[in-house]
């Protein structure tokens, strides 16, 4: 088959009914660039470069991508090495279970679960505003952007990597938490870009400036 033709720039974000999705997408095309939202499993699978955001329970985000058939093309999508990034929910779904209403199943992309915060009387849950994330390692979305810098936070639960290697940003809300990963051409936030001004803006350039492979590992097509 013939690969498919990828517009320079190009993001595509996956539709599946849960999430910010016109915030992503005008926070894309703020930056001058084609932001298409999609839940054409073959779109997907074919995009040049993939967000997957979400907010929500993550047990209704797994059986709504599952009912339309869009895991399997984002695990392709995924194999193929071109850049990939979760915002969010879109975080939380990479890793193997999650505790909320669960323990339910993940994509299993990354080993750990998603646990709920369970802090002290005084402390707030959902975490939510702005917050510092502490830079763990090299990281081209972080290019030009100074460590410690705030980003903007609503969430109640939060990731817990058995991979050490794969944080790439923590934050502090009482405990220090996992707030960014990395792996390979995989990216992902606990924070919204999308609602953290320049700096989120900034996150999102890096993001769409991150080159695709010439030759696609997957196919065109989903195959029933």
């Amino acid at each position: 088959m013939t690969a498919p033709q990828f517009e320079p720039g190009s993001v595509t974000i996956v539709d599946y009914g849960m999430g910010n999705l016109r915030s992503v997408q005008k926070a894309f095309e703020r930056l001058g660039l084609r932001a298409e939202v999609t839940d054409d499993p073959n779109r997907v699978m074919n995009a040049e470069r993939l967000v997957l955001p979400g907010v929500g329970a993550f047990g209704d985000a797994m059986a709504e991508l599952n009912r339309r058939d869009l895991v399997k093309p984002i695990l392709r999508f995924i194999e193929s090495g071109r850049p990939f990034l979760g915002i969010c929910l879109g975080l939380q779904l990479l890793f193997e279970k999650s505790y909320e209403n669960g323990p339910i199943p993940g994509f299993g992309l990354l080993r750990g679960e998603v646990v709920r915060f369970e802090l002290p009387h005084g402390w707030s849950v959902p975490h939510m505003g702005w917050n510092q994330v502490r830079q763990e390692c090299p990281n081209p979305l972080m290019t030009g952007i100074p460590d410690e810098s705030y980003f903007y936070f609503v969430h109640s639960y939060y990731v817990v990597p058995l991979d050490a290697e794969v944080v790439a940003g923590t934050t502090e809300y009482k405990i220090r938490f996992c707030s960014m990963v990395r792996q390979d051409n995989v990216f992902a936030t606990q924070f919204h870009p999308e609602k953290s001004q320049a700096l989120g803006l900034k996150l999102l350039a890096n993001f769409a400036g991150l080159a695709a492979p010439t030759s696609p590992a997957s196919s065109t097509s989903v195959q029933p």
